[in-house]
Parts: C-alpha cells; structure tokens; sequence
C-alpha cells in the first residue's frame, strides 16, 4: 500500500498537511497545550466531551513513523496526552488514547496524532 500524497518526508513540514499548518499558524485551532515539541487542539468534530489531538510539531505520517526515532518524542506525545486528561479534570475518572495508524484504521490526516477521549464512558470495543 503507498502513503497518501500528505504522508511527507519524515520530520520535514509538509506544504500540504494539515497538521504542519496549524503548528505554523496558517490554519486556526483551539489550542489547549503548546509544549516545545508538541502541540494539542481541540477536535473539530468531537467523538466525547473531552476530545483533543496531540501532535508533534515535526511531520511524521503516522505511529509507525514516529516509533522509529528514538529521540523520546513519542514519550512526549503520551505525556502532553496526559496533561491534556488532567487539565480538562477526566484523569481521574478515565479517558482514552488513540493512535489510528493508517487509512484502514481510520487515519485520515496523515500526520501523527494521538486523539485523548473522556468525559463520559468509553466502550469496549470500540467501534
């Protein structure tokens, strides 16, 4: 299977990907973290009250890209996660952390990003 076209030069800005606009400032987003590597939005169609996509700043096509550097940025990815869960108060009572790695698990913007679910009951399985 080839990547789709926005999948991009790993850790390059894509001219055409979404995410890498919003880091640049070109296209607004609800921002709710900006650490120095990564950067969490509001989901603009939310699947729970609390659904916010973290993403590192630097392009990566999907998990499978990130997970090859070992530079700790996928750390840094599942901690501004986290950080997201307390600031919106769901880390007690529960939330979620998705990776959809590729358009057969859903991906749709082919720049990496961690989706954090909660607020209300998540089921199992999902989908």
């Amino acid at each position: 299977m080839t990547q789709p076209e926005d999948a991009g030069e790993v850790g390059r800005p894509e001219p055409g990907c979404l995410f890498c606009k919003i880091v640049s400032g070109e296209v607004p987003a609800t921002v709710v973290r900006d650490e120095e590597r990564t950067l969490a939005f509001r989901d603009i169609n939310p699947q729970a009250p609390t659904h916010v996509l973290v993403i590192p700043k630097a392009h990566f096509a999907d998990a499978a890209a990130l997970a090859t550097v070992d530079d700790g940025l996928l750390d840094e990815v599942v901690r501004t996660a986290h950080g997201v869960a307390v600031d919106d108060g769901v880390a007690e009572s529960g939330y979620r952390i998705v990776f959809n790695t590729g358009a057969g698990a859903g991906q749709t913007v082919f720049h990496v990003h961690a989706h954090v679910l909660g607020g209300r009951g998540l089921n199992w399985p999902p989908g």
